[in-house]
């Protein structure tokens, strides 16, 4: 653990870097994909895929993949909240509302995690966080303004994303409270698997009547979303959880969304404006509050 616990250790910069460029690219990615693959069968498959890539991972490294009798129960609620509602709620949401927006909604998940990280775990809710949280959630506003129309036509949209955000986060919070001795690759191939169960039933019983050939750029969107969002990407959010607190890690993944914004303007036509701009000052401030370590203690505003 970083020794200074209300920023980032240095080991993660780099992961938090390949993670927000993995995750901030697959917004656009998710659209492409979904705009021809019914929601159900494109979460199965991605699932089914990332587990399948975790586990042969962890086998090419002579990791032991099976898991003690006391570890399901732990590894099946981080996998329901982290995988099955996170991904049943998000892509049925982004299918509503454009993808940079649907980034920046989603990414209401670092207010949601340094909560439910100081009731739970008992994450001292430092001015650090606090100032993070603030500005983080000042750029999401800014560049949320330009979409209070387009959630007002979808708000079933919009209600669906931020209850995934709230999904992920208390996925997060229950990694850290578990605290399983796990190797990564083998936890991140457990929770994609039984994660993914549920998505894959109800795509067999709902999807075979839409199913159907999709043209090239839903291929390449499925494809992204299977490499690269759910192995790669998975493997990078898990190991930072396990190397940094909960609140810090999600504060980490702010510049997420801008990345998303900027994605969906160059692969999408999505355009933006000032406040896409002014946002990413204020979110690069808040990312700034867990990267560089204070010179002194400091003191928590609330906390043991």
């Amino acid at each position: 653990m970083s020794a200074h616990p209300a920023t980032l250790p240095r080991s993660t910069w780099l992961l938090v870097a390949l993670l927000t460029l993995g995750w901030g690219m697959n917004w656009p990615m998710m659209k492409l994909a979904v705009a021809e693959i019914p929601v159900w069968t494109f979460r199965g498959l991605c699932c089914a895929a990332g587990a399948a890539g975790m586990f042969v991972i962890a086998r090419a490294g002579g990791m032991r993949i099976g898991i003690a009798r006391a570890q399901w129960v732990p590894i099946m609620l981080t996998a329901l909240f982290n995988v099955t509602l996170w991904n049943a709620f998000v892509t049925s949401g982004v299918r509503l509302l454009p993808a940079g927006r649907s980034a920046i909604l989603a990414y209401t998940m670092p207010l949601w995690t340094v909560l439910l990280s100081r009731f739970i775990l008992g994450e001292a809710l430092t001015l650090r966080r606090i100032a993070g949280v603030a500005l983080g959630m000042c750029g999401l506003a800014l560049l949320l303004g330009d979409s209070l129309v387009a959630i007002g036509g979808a708000p079933a949209g919009a209600f669906m994303i931020v209850f995934a955000a709230l999904c992920w986060s208390m996925g997060t919070v229950l990694m850290k409270r578990f605290a399983l001795p796990i190797p990564t690759t083998v936890f991140t191939g457990w929770n994609l698997f039984l994660g993914g169960i549920p998505l894959g039933v109800i795509a067999l019983v709902v999807d075979p009547p839409h199913w159907h050939p999709i043209g090239p750029s839903a291929v390449v969107g499925l494809v992204y979303n299977m490499v690269v969002a759910f192995i790669v990407c998975h493997w990078l959010w898990f190991r930072i959880v396990s190397l940094a607190p909960a609140g810090v890690s999600a504060l980490g993944t702010l510049m997420i969304p801008v990345v998303g914004v900027t994605s969906g303007m160059l692969i999408l036509g999505e355009r933006p404006g000032w406040t896409e701009f002014s946002a990413l000052a204020l979110i690069l401030a808040a990312l700034a509050t867990v990267l560089i370590p204070s010179r002194r203690q400091e003191i928590p505003a609330t906390g043991r």
